[in-house]
């Protein structure tokens, strides 16, 4: 056994639980076999660790139980093994890093999970060994329903991740891969990736927007409140503008009229450029900039900062329309400086309102651009008397609100502050705005089709070359969590470093498990989904003749489980399927299935024979990888001049040496 961490404890949010609980922290991991695990509100022990039915009724109001042994009256009981670690892993659920928050939560993950050890309970398979059991493995997905089986998925990652503080790996890296290209939904229902060349695109229009917006906020500041100022002028206050019906009569003729042409007023405050930029055009006549002008500059600035924020998180278009002012937290962690999250509300699956989306650091300047927006129009709806305002509301907005401004169509003066107008899509945005997006530059060409294509193989329907880019909010959600895992599979460098800005944090955060934030479950789901996705186009991509076996075409094929080598159909289904394993090493990859006792992708040496007894059989070496293998060869000549011979450090470095020397060797003669 032993000590937990810092971080241990129970999560549970009820009045009577709090850091002086008995079983709020326990003293060893795994907890000690009386641990009390469910104690009342009058102190009464109820459940222990080691019980065979913990009963969470205390802390759920109704009747609710765990039991260890038996699902339900009809199934057979689990095994020792599986019972032990069904109880192990609720208890991490229950103190471990994101615990569960209350009961309910934590009997819907333990009925996700359960199918696995009675799983492994009638295989005999000690839970803990499952990973290195395939055979068991492939069972595994038919044993889980179908609404359980992508939940139980980012149960086991997020187990996986945890691994050592956990204390046991439940399914390995590739066992996951493979359970989540078998539950994959059917291409034909997949949301569209977004090209490389267009994502890139649309993301730096959306940022050379909100700078422009940033750098003459103060020009728009002062025109607005000019122009507020008026009509408060001109007809006393806001409210009589519609208690005396005036609201009828202040179109543009009417604007004009009272207060004279409105470019001077623009050319005065020195925006008028940035308007006809994005808004009128640089042809447009002077007598089209008109205040309604200023009110679309200004609503675009909403609609380009929610689409910069959604290209930079994980988050659903609901979920970005219910951001707040205060939304933008930055913490500073000692090894990665500055961390940027979004706090926001999750209703989709659990009711949430403090989940976090880890963003770029880009993304402040967009958080900027939103205020400005919302504290101006905030301003004009407080002049409302007659229009109530939530406290909440009035220190912490949301974005969009109405435009309350009063030459504004539809302002939301006669209508309930609570009643927020509904997000548009993103193609409705861009018709509003078609000086947004250059429509040569998201023109479709043959070359983003196969990009697209790599992720959607199924792309059809308005996907094709030279028409526009049919974009959608959700593509943007899935294209980031793809772009985080597969920058690989773009070639454009500029692009790589885009992502490479943004991926910093979310490594951080996705790849090492950080566990002080809550982050929102769905998009870590749609992040999972898409991490093993790349995985799989990376197994489908040892088809090439790129992937060499050291042991020739022949055995590639059969190690690939193909009946020929030419067979490229079913090696292209068998990696769709998972059923190809896959790790990356040094010299290219390895595609063992299962555990390798061997180091695996830590070493070279038995990858490539430097031990003496021929290269690995289940190696594949990776033709690009020849620049590299050369500049590793002359790193480690350089190191064995200054290794003391006969040391233990000369030897392994003998052995890497030769290793690599027989790689390059038989990648050199493949080229021939």
């Amino acid at each position: 056994m032993s000590e937990p961490g810092k971080r241990l404890a129970l999560g549970i949010e009820l009045p009577f639980i709090n850091s002086s609980s008995q079983n709020f922290r326990p003293p060893t991991w795994p907890p000690e076999h009386d641990f009390p695990v469910v104690i009342d509100k009058n102190g009464v022990v109820i459940s222990r660790y080691g019980d065979r039915v913990w009963d969470l009724s205390a802390w759920a109001d109704r009747r609710l139980l765990l039991n260890f042994q038996n699902y339900n009256k009809n199934s057979k009981p689990l095994s020792k093994n599986s019972a032990d670690m069904a109880r192990l892993v609720t208890a991490w659920w229950l103190w471990g890093p994101r615990p569960v928050t209350n009961a309910g939560t934590l009997k819907a993950r333990f009925q996700h999970l359960f199918p696995l050890f009675k799983l492994c309970s009638s295989e005999g398979v000690d839970v803990e060994m499952l990973y290195r059991k395939p055979e068991v493995i492939d069972k595994l997905l038919s044993a889980f329903s179908s609404s359980h089986a992508e939940p139980a998925l980012i149960l086991l990652h997020n187990l996986f991740e945890k691994r050592f503080e956990f204390g046991y790996t439940i399914l390995d890296r590739e066992s996951l891969r493979r359970l989540s290209a078998a539950i994959s939904p059917h291409e034909g229902s997949q949301t569209a990736y977004i090209p490389p060349r267009i994502w890139l695109y649309q993301v730096n229009r959306l940022r050379e927007f909100l700078v422009d917006y940033d750098a003459c906020s103060e020009g728009v500041k002062n025109c607005y409140n000019e122009c507020i100022s008026l009509y408060e002028s001109k007809f006393g206050s806001l409210d009589s503008l519609y208690v005396n019906g005036e609201s009828r009569n202040l179109d543009e003729s009417g604007f004009t009229k009272n207060f004279g042409p409105f470019i001077n007023f623009a050319k005065k405050h020195g925006i008028l450029a940035n308007l006809q930029k994005w808004i009128l055009g640089p042809n447009r006549p002077d007598h089209k900039c008109m205040i309604t002008t200023l009110g679309s500059f200004m609503t675009l600035a909403s609609k380009a900062g929610m689409a910069y924020l959604l290209n930079f998180s994980l988050m659903r278009v609901e979920e970005a329309w219910k951001l707040r002012s205060k939304c933008l937290v930055i913490e500073n962690d000692p090894n990665f400086g500055h961390i940027y999250t979004l706090g926001g509300v999750t209703t989709k699956t659990l009711q949430d309102t403090d989940a976090r989306w880890v963003t770029s650091p880009s993304a402040e300047l967009a958080v900027k651009v939103l205020n400005h927006v919302v504290h101006l129009r905030m301003d004009t709806a407080k002049k409302r008397l007659g229009l109530t305002i939530p406290k909440e509301q009035m220190s912490n907005p949301w974005f969009n609100i109405r435009n309350y401004e009063p030459w504004a169509r539809g302002n939301g003066m006669d209508k309930s502050f609570d009643v927020r107008p509904a997000y548009p899509a993103y193609q409705s945005v861009l018709k509003s705005f078609p000086l947004l997006f250059a429509k040569s530059e998201i023109t479709i060409q043959e070359s983003d089709i196969e990009y697209a294509r790599l992720l959607t193989p199924s792309l059809g329907g308005s996907f094709v070359a030279g028409e526009l880019w049919p974009f959608a909010w959700h593509q943007l959600r899935r294209t980031g969590a793809v772009n985080m895992q597969a920058s690989g599979l773009v070639s454009d460098p500029s692009v790589q470093y885009q992502l490479k800005h943004t991926t910093r944090a979310m490594s951080l955060y996705y790849g090492r498990g950080f566990a002080r934030v809550k982050l929102d479950d769905i998009a870590y789901a749609t992040y999972l989904k898409a991490m093993y996705e790349v995985l799989g186009h990376e197994i489908a991509r040892l088809l090439t003749p790129r992937f060499v076996s050291p042991y020739g075409e022949n055995r590639k094929a059969q190690i690939l489980n193909v009946v020929s080598a030419s067979d490229a159909k079913k090696l292209a289904l068998a990696a769709k399927k998972g059923l190809v394993s896959w790790r990356e090493t040094l010299a290219g990859g390895c595609v063992k299935r299962g555990h390798c006792s061997l180091g695996g992708a830590d070493t070279i040496i038995h990858c490539g024979g430097g031990h003496g007894k021929g290269p690995c059989p289940d190696a594949l070496y990776d033709r690009d990888r020849i620049p590299e293998l050369l500049d590793l060869h002359d790193v480690i000549e350089d190191r064995l001049t200054g290794a003391p011979v006969g040391s233990p450090y000369h030897q392994s470095l003998l052995m890497q040496n030769t290793a690599v020397r027989n790689i390059i060797d038989i990648l050199e003669a493949a080229e021939k």
